[in-house]
């Protein structure tokens, strides 16, 4: 049975939604991933053409409230940001809690290309992070 992931920031736009394009890639079919956050808002463009770069599409990917996976059976919620950490809601059960503070590249809804190497920075780190994950959750 696949383990589900959920990656946690506060509006799901940047941070959460880059680790669920990266996850989905570096994972394969292993895991479900998610991405959520606890004010919600709309994936921010600036996060979309930085995936791109890399050869991951997250455009259709859609910023939902944390709410509605409290009962999806998630076994590991990845809190990207200190706000989601600190506001997260207790999922039922078991449920494995990672918090990864990383630096939100936000600065306004318009594309910005002189904002791009904050998004390049947060996508590798998370990148880097994602690796790490697995390839101590498989030992």
């Amino acid at each position: 049975m696949k383990r589900k992931v959920l990656f946690l920031c506060t509006g799901n736009s940047c941070r959460s939604q880059m680790a669920e394009g990266l996850m989905r890639q570096l994972a394969g079919d292993s895991y479900e991933v998610y991405s959520a956050g606890v004010e919600p808002s709309q994936v921010h463009p600036m996060s979309i053409l930085v995936m791109d770069e890399i050869g991951i599409d997250i455009r259709n990917q859609t910023s939902d409230h944390v709410d509605d996976y409290l009962d999806a059976g998630i076994d590991t919620v990845i809190t990207v940001c200190d706000h989601a950490a600190q506001t997260c809601p207790t999922f039922p059960g078991k449920v494995q809690r990672i918090h990864w503070s990383i630096k939100d590249p936000f600065h306004g809804w318009n594309i910005d290309e002189t904002r791009i190497p904050d998004y390049q920075r947060t996508r590798d780190e998370l990148k880097k992070r994602i690796e790490t994950f697995l390839a101590t959750a498989r030992d």
